[in-house]
């Protein structure tokens, strides 16, 4: 239709040539010109059986070598020490992950920055409650010049129980308020004590999150928090200082980051507030710095609430316009949603609290425990062991399914469903495939490369329709950074499979070739769905 006015002919007589051009085609059995310029294509079973065994016999099935490898960071999870993990921190956790997983099945050179909020009045906050709580404590004696201990005097069960004592005294005690600020000061200022509990607590927490993240399946390769940059605040200042970037404002330190075709109003980047003391533009400005100096790279991805865009967007602009950043370097703001319960509001506790991540993945396993005892008996351990994996798979793709941008419901009852889009019918259909693989091989089917054979039916046809898709899902995930389209895909490779499944015999049928090939097209499947899961970072279990 497009082609209309170059060649002065209806579409339809266009489409029409295009047809017969393409009878002797090695690609199409068939193809019809159908009013008004449209083109029916049906592929040709044996073009897309010769596909599909070049896709197996292919590195990453066929997937592309980036032309370029970009180096990318991915700044995401973000939590605050001393603090436990809660259901705020669920999202950037995994669809960072999921994020950094595909660019590094793209060929990318990918790393993962947690970014610890490990610095500032918090960290002020809890000194001051351990000095009231444990005066006597040798970090707390001047002049003292020896080794202070390995161990830290509190486990991280009190550490969580501090932290929100002492803001909530803070909140109602000016003086204590004025101590928490003080010990802050003095640990940024290099005490030796203070600096020696800032280290106990760092690395109770970190063993913590370490411990929490993992069950979550997610990875970090850099443990860096706000504090691995403050040394270099002051240096950074001045440079903005000397290069006439910075201006003073209300005794605060600012960059002017408007632009003139801005149609909404852009407040300046704020560096320093008024009595000196820097922000969390400075300390993610000065990480920008770090990163520059240290990894070069050509992309940072920001995973992080939607609802702080317009603080990223100064960042973004500050960093450029003071040229912390390379011209080419991109600079993404990946924001997500809320999580919801089903009133639609925030998910919250019964309670009416904010609830504990290790809560939520207890209550999602116990829930998908409950429903695989149901169904059948099993042996009480591995049953746990099943509801586990299953239960993050329920956790994950109810999350990654949904566009990242978008608020979602979470809904352990339709999550934890066995049937619909969700995980455990993903991991049903592979573990389907898995039984089949191994009846096959029981009844003395070698697994061993079979030979797979021309589709000879539609269902068959529908499924290796869906698996060629794979390389382009992939690209489009990865240039779109949206782990939902993985989760769409293999929702659609299930439901092809199980078509196929329940109307074909595949381990019945007496045709020897025949079955062979239907074995070849099973394992191709199989492998697909696990290279997909395991970008959304869950795995399948051997039977449930």
């Amino acid at each position: 239709m497009a082609l209309a006015k170059k060649y002065k002919k209806a579409p339809i007589v266009i489409a029409g040539d295009v047809a017969a051009a393409l009878q002797e085609s090695e690609v199409f059995s068939e193809v019809t010109a159908v009013p008004p310029g449209f083109l029916n294509c049906k592929v040709k079973e044996h073009f897309v059986t010769q596909y599909l065994s070049e896709m197996r016999s292919s590195a990453k099935y066929g997937l592309k070598e980036p032309e370029r490898k970009k180096k990318i960071v991915i700044d995401y999870g973000g939590p605050n020490v001393a603090k436990p993990l809660h259901v705020g921190h669920l999202r950037s956790a995994i669809i960072g992950e999921s994020v950094k997983r595909i660019a590094r099945y793209m060929g990318h050179e990918v790393i993962g920055d947690i970014h610890l909020g490990d610095w500032g009045l918090q960290m002020g906050l809890i000194i001051t409650e351990l000095k009231e709580r444990k005066p006597d404590l040798i970090y707390f004696e001047e002049g003292y010049e020896g080794e202070y201990p390995k161990e830290a005097p509190f486990t991280i069960s009190e550490l969580e129980e501090i932290y929100p004592t002492a803001s909530a005294k803070s909140k109602e005690d000016a003086a204590y308020k004025e101590k928490a600020m003080e010990a802050t000061f003095k640990l940024q200022s290099g005490v030796r004590g203070y600096r020696a509990l800032w280290n106990h607590i760092i690395a109770v927490s970190v063993a913590d999150l370490k411990k929490n993240y993992a069950n979550l399946h997610v990875e970090f390769d850099l443990w860096k928090g706000e504090s691995d940059v403050h040394d270099i605040i002051p240096e950074m200042v001045q440079y903005m200082k000397d290069g006439g970037y910075a201006r003073e404002s209300e005794g605060a330190l600012v960059v002017d980051v408007k632009e003139e075709s801005d149609t909404k109003e852009i407040p300046p980047c704020m560096i320093l507030k008024s009595d000196g003391a820097s922000l969390y533009n400075t300390t993610d400005l000065a990480t920008i710095k770090e990163r520059m100096e240290k990894i070069h790279p050509d992309q940072i991805i920001y995973v992080v609430d939607k609802r702080q865009e317009l603080y990223f967007e100064q960042v973004f602009r500050c960093a450029r316009k003071t040229k912390l950043v390379d011209e080419h370097v991109d600079l993404e703001f990946l924001g997500f949603g809320t999580m919801n319960g089903k009133d639609g509001k925030p998910f919250k506790t019964r309670e009416g609290g904010v609830m504990r991540l290790e809560t939520l993945i207890h209550d999602i396993n116990e829930t998908m425990y409950q429903k695989i005892m149901e169904n059948h008996e099993a042996d009480e351990m591995e049953a746990r062991q099943t509801a586990k994996i299953v239960g993050l798979s329920a956790i994950k793709y109810g999350d990654l399914s949904n566009q990242a941008s978008k608020d979602y419901v979470f809904d352990i009852d339709r999550f934890t469903s066995f049937e619909g889009d969700t995980g455990p019918y993903i991991l049903y259909t592979i573990v389907r495939i898995k039984s089949i693989l191994n009846k096959y091989k029981q009844q003395g089917g070698s697994l061993d490369n079979p030979e797979l054979q021309d589709s000879t039916s539609d269902v068959q046809k529908a499924l290796t329709l869906e698996l060629v898709k794979f390389g382009s899902v992939i690209e489009s995930a990865y240039e779109d950074i949206a782990p939902h389209k993985i989760c769409a895909y293999i929702y659609d490779m299930a439901n092809a499979f199980n078509r196929f499944y329940h109307e074909t015999k595949i381990l019945t049928t007496e045709d020897e070739r025949e079955k062979a090939g239907y074995i070849a097209l099973l394992q191709l499947t199989k492998e697909i769905f696990e290279v997909c899961i395991d970008l959304l970072a869950f795995e399948a279990p051997e039977k449930m």
